[in-house]
């Protein structure tokens, strides 16, 4: 059964950092890409950031580049998030979310889903 868990969310004030991190389990890691999309209170899952099976790709939204960093470590299944310079658009539950292919920035493109963390960031 696969298992993705998301951590690490929390409320911060704008300016601070947070880390996320996705641990995996049930699944291949090392040949999945990830990706984390976030979801704020009456608005559609957006995407955020993805990372390719091997590390080497990775790809942002527009609004968290040169802010967030997107990192994996694969003998130990999980995937990172690093966000500096919070601000308080950036207040949504986070999910990462797993597929077998290459990245892509479409929700449809990813197969296996957590459950999500709440980052909630104050102005």
């Amino acid at each position: 059964q696969v298992q993705l868990v998301e951590s690490g969310g929390g409320l911060v004030q704008a300016g601070g950092s947070l880390r996320l991190s996705c641990a995996a389990s049930g699944l291949t890691f090392s040949t999945y890409a990830v990706a984390w999309f976030r979801q704020a209170p009456g608005t559609e899952r957006e995407f955020v950031a993805a990372i390719n099976w091997s590390g080497v790709t990775t790809r942002y939204a527009d609004s968290v580049k040169g802010r967030f960093t997107i990192s994996r470590d694969n003998p130990k299944n999980t995937v990172y998030l690093q966000m500096n310079s919070l601000k308080s658009e950036d207040t949504a539950v986070y999910y990462c979310a797993a597929s077998p292919s290459r990245i892509t920035t479409m929700l449809p493109g990813y197969d296996y889903w957590g459950q999500g963390t709440q980052v909630t960031v104050s102005s």
